[in-house]
């Protein structure tokens, strides 16, 4: 029975190590490839075509959500999961609208891991257990007095990432011009742009235009 082909894509070396040993050690998988950045995973995964891209939501040059939208027009066949520190429901939503067919913490336990990944190559769907607690609480959790979400109920910070991004900057500009990480910056703009029920940057620039930003 022919081992299921996995590609590693994640910015930091120590990360894609112990994935690799993880992985190999399984008798029906291997790694046949490996990127440190999304636009290498993206060239790389579309020539070799694995069974499974494990992809990192946060990556140079190209980040994982943008890496599996462009891997998913590139090559459709290739099934990628979503591996990440961001617990956050709004990445979820977004590498998931961009074709990824699954979302694991980095947290998980190695077998869980593993398990994920048999379950995307057999083209079903797997959420993470936390991601997915949260999800279902927040679908049965009633609206707030029916009232829309506003930028009042932002925080400071947040409000601060999202005028940054509707003025065109990106999120390595915004972390220096806030003196914080580059995946902070990446938290703070999910947790807004989910308060706020937006979807994309679009709509975030519609938004900045009726809040007067722009």
């Amino acid at each position: 029975m022919a081992k299921l082909r996995i590609f590693l894509a994640d910015d930091h070396a120590v990360v894609r190590e112990g994935l690799k040993s993880l992985i190999n050690s399984q008798p029906g998988m291997e790694v046949i490839g490996e990127a440190a950045d999304g636009r290498t995973a993206c060239v790389r995964a579309a020539d070799l075509r694995p069974d499974v891209v494990v992809m990192d939501v946060s990556m140079p040059d190209l980040n994982g959500i943008d890496a599996t939208r462009e891997l998913h027009g590139a090559a459709p066949g290739v099934k990628v999961l979503a591996l990440t520190v961001h617990e956050d429901r709004m990445f979820m939503h977004q590498v998931l609208a961009a074709g990824a067919s699954g979302y694991v913490l980095k947290r998980a336990a190695a077998e869980d891991l593993v398990h994920a990944i048999q379950v995307v190559a057999r083209g079903e769907m797997y959420l993470d257990p936390i991601v997915a607690a949260s999800l279902v609480k927040q679908i049965a959790r009633k609206p707030r007095d029916g009232a829309a979400p506003t930028v009042e109920d932002l925080s400071d910070r947040e409000a601060e990432v999202l005028q940054c991004i509707a003025h065109g900057h990106s999120n390595k500009e915004i972390a220096t011009r806030l003196g914080i990480s580059v995946k902070t910056v990446e938290t703070y703009k999910a947790r807004a742009m989910e308060k706020l029920g937006l979807q994309s940057r679009a709509a975030l620039v519609r938004y900045a235009v009726g809040r007067g930003w722009l």
